[in-house]
């Protein structure tokens, strides 16, 4: 097998064949995976009720009952595995129902044992995806840490500052690109505070008018303004108690800010055509996907009002160095639109992952979201498929030898010496080359490469630990 297993998976084997079982156990166990077998439908639920596996391995033609039965058993299952049916050429078509009923692949006999592996390998890691999401959900359907998923160490660490600040009370400025969720940041900054019970009210500065932003920021009284036939409270008393978030705080103009300073540090405000001013109990949380620091060199930010807001302030990371909470929000957001549009989508197929895993994301998380959602569209069957995904996602696993107009020539100094390198050599050199080209992006060279990053940490990985040449003493 040319992948790394996943070590700790649990793998049902059904089949009547007791030669063929006993291979396929062997060679399953081979790779780190514990291994239950049986040659009956009933002693292969039976192992599945009490063993809870990830993968359940069954020919369809069983004695008694047959394969589709115990399919339509396991899926009853409070954790139901994901099923691979095994199937003679003459039956495809009892194959491709059972997929229609709820199997995840089917594969023909004679086995290709390769294959049968990397078919084991990727359900493994479709259930282990599926469970991290059960895992993310509770009663009342919120999904991770206040609707945010991911297990990533950027993400850990997002959700430990998140937290912390969450205990004080100053104003807290969230910066990161757009679409990578500074929102939700917002959201859980308030759910985690002392706040949480009172309201959270957000708006968009670059949404309002600025000949309308004081009065919708601080409100105005009746009669203050032709049209003003009655008071309106503002943003900021609708907020009284809780939480003010504010996005995209760069275009607000420079005059409302020295207002929002003040409201800052006094906590009070005073609506339009006001003598009083009114005190109000608000934590504000600005969020920008600019610089402020260089809006503020600009001249375009007021600097102390930066300062006031930089005191608390949280990065979120942008999607692509989050790791596999990629593929796993792609698959929360596959179950969510599918469900929303009343699509038979349920699962991503090995070509979209990959297609996703290349994509540098640079809308992140709202791209990914938007991605999904149109795969989810034109998705004809259970699978999505690469061809499902907008074009520039998938651009980036095109094969290297589509870019040869796009991409300079490979250099001679990979053919270097008067000693022609084997493969082996040549293959380390072109990696090298790759990654050096890549900026040390290793899911961009692995797409570059044509192969799965798997495989090039598996390269990378013998290559460290070949043992080194005797320097000759020196």
């Amino acid at each position: 097998m040319s992948e790394p297993a996943t070590q700790s998976a649990r793998i049902v084997v059904v089949e009547d064949d007791g030669a063929l079982n006993e291979m396929l156990a062997e060679e399953l166990a081979g790779q780190g995976w514990q291994v239950k077998t049986s040659r009956s439908a009933e002693g292969g639920y039976e192992l599945a009720a009490e063993f809870r596996p990830d993968v359940v391995v069954t020919d369809l033609q069983l004695p008694r009952a047959d394969g589709m039965q115990l399919l339509e058993s396991l899926l009853r299952l409070p954790r139901p595995p994901a099923v691979l049916m095994i199937t003679a050429f003459g039956t495809v078509e009892r194959a491709v129902q059972a997929l229609k009923t709820g199997a995840d692949n089917f594969l023909t006999k004679p086995l290709d044992i390769e294959h049968f592996l990397i078919a084991c390998q990727r359900l493994v890691e479709n259930r282990r995806l599926r469970d991290e999401l059960n895992e993310y959900r509770d009663g009342s359907g919120e999904r991770g840490f206040h609707g945010m998923l991911g297990n990533s160490r950027a993400m850990l660490e997002l959700v430990d500052q998140i937290e912390r600040i969450a205990r004080a009370d100053g104003a807290v400025l969230v910066s990161g690109p757009s679409g990578a969720g500074k929102e939700r940041v917002a959201r859980a900054l308030h759910g985690e505070s002392r706040r949480a019970e009172k309201p959270f009210v957000a708006v968009n500065c670059a949404a309002v008018p600025a000949d309308l932003m004081e009065s919708e920021f601080f409100g105005y009284a009746a009669g203050a303004f032709t049209g003003a036939d009655k008071a309106r409270p503002g943003l900021f008393r609708e907020a009284d108690g809780g939480t003010l978030f504010l996005d995209e705080i760069s275009e607000m103009p420079l005059p409302l800010q020295a207002r929002l300073l003040r409201a800052l540090q006094d906590g009070r405000i005073r609506p339009v055509g006001e003598e009083r001013e009114i005190r109000v109990d608000v934590r504000v949380v600005a969020a920008s996907n600019r610089d402020l620091g260089e809006c503020v060199s600009a001249g375009h930010f007021r600097e102390d009002l930066y300062y006031r807001l930089e005191a608390f302030q949280i990065e979120v990371p942008p999607l692509v160095e989050r790791g596999n909470d990629i593929e796993l929000l792609a698959q929360e957001f596959l179950l969510e639109h599918a469900r929303a549009a009343g699509r038979p989508a349920r699962r991503l197929g090995d070509d979209a992952l990959e297609c996703i895993r290349a994509h540098d994301w640079p809308g992140n998380v709202r791209e990914l979201s938007n991605a999904i959602e149109r795969a989810v569209t034109f998705c004809n069957g259970e699978v999505v498929g690469a061809e499902d995904l907008p074009a520039r996602v998938c651009r980036d696993t095109a094969p290297p030898a589509s870019r040869a107009s796009e991409d300079e020539p490979v250099p001679d100094k990979l053919l270097e010496g008067d000693v022609l390198p084997t493969l082996d050599e040549l293959r380390r050199r072109y990696v090298g080359y790759v990654l050096e080209r890549t900026g040390g992006n290793k899911r961009r060279a692995a797409a570059l490469l044509g192969v799965g990053r798997r495989t090039l940490y598996r390269w990378l990985d013998a290559e460290s630990t070949k043992p080194k040449e005797p320097d000759g003493g020196k």
